[in-house]
């Protein structure tokens, strides 16, 4: 069972949730697929088993073959390639290796090479596996690396920690998971934030239900959303000064405080419950 821990906005704590549902698993598997900046190994301290690198084609020109006819420039949606006399352009930075302008090209100037756009990393904690990807700094996307991250999912148990947001690493995310724990900050830009991720849950056609974070005394727009779009309101987790200042330590809530470990007992119980009703519906 893969479940899919997400958030429509960094910093509502969906890394602390899916490194502490990890830790309580028996068995299974944790996959930090916050690319950009992943940091669930700080909390779950595996041993290292094991490092590769993810590649991806980047094209290069002959300019022995180049006639300047752009073809190439006026194709590309990300504006990765520009002409000037005498030389075509390239711009790594930008580029997303869709393999358009290679295809197109009329004269076969361009060609594709690999390029090391981040690692993979493999580590145990346990009867847990711990699996991380990380792009390189200045790649333009770790779609690829989210790809073969996930192509280690197996039949156990699986949390994968999504990317932040709503955008292409999320989605890629989303496609792999039988159900989507949506987490969810007390305030207006939160309920904004996860009324975009909901709905790329019901784009995917993929059940969800939410965790409200840091839920305090007074009105919370992300529990009204929920209700008001009849979405499953799992748990709700008081804002603790404690959790925060242990989590700020990168310690594990359910190996400090047995109140913690109880309620993400729980919570795993819940979310597997329900995704095991909507596999059977």
């Amino acid at each position: 069972m893969k479940i899919a821990v997400l958030s429509g906005k960094g910093g509502t704590g969906k890394t602390l949730v899916s490194v502490n549902l990890a830790a309580v698993a028996d068995k299974g598997g944790y996959f930090d697929c916050d690319v950009e900046e992943p940091n669930g190994h700080l909390f779950l301290k595996p041993s290292l088993i094991g490092e590769e690198e993810v590649t991806s084609l980047k094209p290069v020109v002959d300019m022995d073959r180049c006639d300047g006819c752009k073809v190439c420039v006026t194709a590309c949606v990300y504006k990765a390639l520009a002409y000037i006399p005498g030389e075509l352009m390239i711009f790594d930075e930008i580029c997303h290796a869709c393999g358009l302008c290679t295809y197109l090209c009329p004269q076969q100037a361009l060609k594709e090479t690999k390029r090391v756009i981040g690692t993979i990393r493999r580590g145990e904690r346990g009867s847990l596996s711990v699996h991380t990807g990380k792009m390189r700094i200045g790649e333009s996307t770790g779609v690829p690396i989210i790809k073969k991250l996930l192509k280690k999912l197996d039949d156990d148990l699986s949390i994968i920690d999504s990317p932040p947001g709503s955008g292409c690493l999320v989605l890629e995310t989303i496609e792999h998971a039988d159900y989507c724990l949506l987490v969810a900050e007390p305030t207006m830009f939160g309920a904004q934030n996860l009324a975009l991720v909901h709905e790329l849950t019901r784009v995917m056609n993929k059940p969800a239900g939410v965790l409200l974070n840091k839920v305090e005394d007074g009105l919370n727009p992300s529990e009204l959303y929920a209700k008001e779009h009849d979405l499953k309101i799992l748990a709700s987790l008081p804002y603790d000064s404690y959790a925060a200042l242990e989590s700020s330590n990168a310690e594990l809530l359910v190996e400090r405080s047995e109140k913690y470990r109880t309620f993400f007992l729980e919570l795993l119980k819940e979310v597997v419950d329900e995704a095991t009703l909507a596999a059977q519906r």
